[in-house]
This record gives C-alpha cells, sequence and structure tokens, in this order.
C-alpha cells in the first residue's frame, strides 16, 4: 500500500514515525513551507520535514493547494491512501480524489465535537472530563467526513492542554495504525457523523488570556490549565500583567468582588471568584521574571489586602 503522508507539527510527526516503524511505504510527504523562526529568523523546517528527511523520503512543500501544483505532486506519488495529520492547509476535491482509498484524517477530539483548530485546548478549557481522537475519511466540509474509528480517555483536573495534546499525539498515531491496517485489509468501518450535535472551535490568540474573574472557581481553574503551554492565562496586580500557571481549589467563601485578591502569603494568591468562592494562584511568572511558586514571588513583594 502507498501511503503519502501530509502534517506539519510535533502532532503529526508522532504518526509519522508511528508508519515508519511499522514498516508502511510512505512514498512521499506534504509539509508546510519552512518559516522563518528564533532570534537570526533563519528558516525552519517543521517536525515532520526533519523526520521525513532522516528517512529519506521525498518531501514536498507547495505554497499553494489550488493552483494544480500540488495536485499534480500528488498524482505522480500515485497513492493507495493519503494520510493527512495536522497538516495546515485545506485538501480541494481535485487533491481528495486522488488516493484510491481515501484520504484519512487523525483529529485530536472525539467528532463531531470540536470540529475546526485548537480541539485539544477547548476541551480542557470547557472543563470537559473525556476527550480522545478520531480517524476519519476526509469529505470537502472541515472535520465532516465518516468516522472510523475512536479513541476516548479521561482528562485530569488539572492536566493542562500541553499534557493532553502529549497523550492524544501517541493515541492518534495508535489509532492510526489501526485504521490503516484495517482499511488495507478492507475491512475499516464507515459511519456518518450527526452533523445536527457537531460543535465548531475557535482559534486561540492572546486575546483569550485574561481570567474572567466572574466565572466559577472550576471555570477558571480549567482556563488556566487549558491556556497552557500558549497563550497562558494572565491577570492583574497592581496593573502588572501576570501569567498563572498553577492554582488550588479552597474551601473559603466570599463577599468580596471577583478578583478582589482576598489573602497573600504561604499558600498563594487567593482571589475570589463569581461564584462566590475563592482560588488561590499557587505558581505564576512576575513581568521580567522567570516562573515561580507564588509564595516565593511574595517574599521579595508583599502584597497589601
Amino acid at each position: 500500500m502507498r501511503v503519502v503522508f501530509m502534517g506539519t507539527p510535533d502532532f503529526a510527526a508522532a504518526s509519522l514515525k508511528k508508519l515508519l516503524d511499522e514498516s508502511y511505504n510512505v512514498v512521499g510527504v506534504f509539509t508546510q513551507p519552512d518559516k522563518p523562526k528564533g532570534r537570526g529568523m533563519n528558516l525552519a523546517f517543521s517536525p515532520v520535514k526533519e523526520l521525513a528527511l532522516e528517512a529519506g523520503i521525498p518531501v514536498f512543500q507547495p505554497e499553494k493547494m489550488r493552483d494544480g501544483t500540488a495536485l499534480e505532486m500528488l498524482r505522480s506519488l500515485k497513492p493507495d491512501v493519503a494520510v493527512v495529520v495536522a497538516y495546515g492547509r485545506i485538501l480541494p476535491d481535485d487533491m481528495l480524489a486522488v488516493p484510491r482509498l481515501g484520504c484519512i484524517n487523525v483529529h485530536g477530539s472525539l467528532l463531531p465535537a470540536y470540529r475546526g483548530s485548537a480541539p485539544i485546548q477547548w476541551a480542557v478549557l470547557n472543563g470537559d472530563k473525556i476527550t480522545g481522537v478520531t480517524t476519519m475519511f476526509m469529505a470537502s466540509e472541515l472535520d465532516a467526513g465518516d468516522i472510523i474509528y475512536t479513541s476516548e480517555t479521561e482528562i485530569g483536573e488539572k492536566e493542562t492542554s500541553g499534557e493532553l495534546f502529549n497523550r492524544l499525539m501517541d493515541m492518534g498515531a495508535e489509532l492510526l495504525h489501526k485504521t490503516l491496517t484495517d482499511l488495507e485489509k478492507g475491512v475499516a468501518p464507515r459511519t456518518p457523523q450527526n452533523h445536527s450535535i457537531a460543535t465548531f472551535t475557535k482559534q486561540l490568540d492572546k486575546s483569550f488570556s485574561p481570567i474572567d474573574w466572574t466565572r466559577s472557581t472550576r471555570e477558571i481553574s480549567k482556563w488556566i490549565y487549558g491556556l497552557q503551554p500558549w497563550p497562558t492565562a494572565t491577570f492583574e496586580i497592581e496593573g502588572k500583567v501576570f501569567k498563572a500557571y498553577a492554582c488550588e481549589y479552597t474551601e473559603n467563601n466570599t463577599s468580596e468582588a471577583p478578583g478582589k485578591i482576598v489573602s497573600a502569603g504561604k499558600s498563594g494568591i487567593e482571589f475570589a471568584c463569581g461564584d462566590g468562592k475563592t482560588l488561590l494562584i499557587t505558581e505564576l511568572q512576575a513581568p521580567g521574571k522567570k516562573r515561580m511558586k507564588a509564595s516565593d514571588y511574595l517574599l521579595g513583594h508583599p502584597i497589601k489586602v
């Protein structure tokens, strides 16, 4: 079975590595064009490109997907199947039609929930207890194709999006292996999605960072862990913007206005929240400082309450 792989970041590289470890015949790899990175703004290879070059697999980096160039690249490889994992590009219908067994996608949610970008982060941000990965046959509409397999996992109460990302990355690679094995045998199932219950995500940026203290303690906690490693939740003290990395629930009730500091000491910085309870910020990063325990920061910067 001739496999063409399309992907760009670490999440995709894990799936490509699994295919190589299992000796799939990967005949070509598509990844996004090299981008400037670091202080010197030197062009950097994507994790998928680095892995493909190490394995001696031809790499294709089309600038556009709809001018016919990418289509001809794909046709030249005569793929039986194309595997798309976090490629970052939309494949037009003429490309989807090239592989005789179709185009398979690995998505970081239990579809039809969280179609679109950042599905892993939004599962944490929304306080979900369960998430997972899905393999599907790709269709014209984004993340709307027929489901092949899903794999579920619980989300830890204090699990960051970064930690969950790493777990789902490995789960996705394993599920892809199972999917391709059954696809080659002709026994892969095909279950249409229930489009009426589909949910969609928004792309994250730094505008999501400020903590909304009018929300409940659990909502704020999930926000803090869900925005890690990027763009990170933030809060203000005396006009200075701090990054929040860890927090603890308390048993305390308060009548103070949401966002008011209730206490500051060895346990951390205690804020009033919208549900009448308080939340302790236990790990933070002050402007121009390293990440540290809130108690350590308070030793040199006491806060009067």
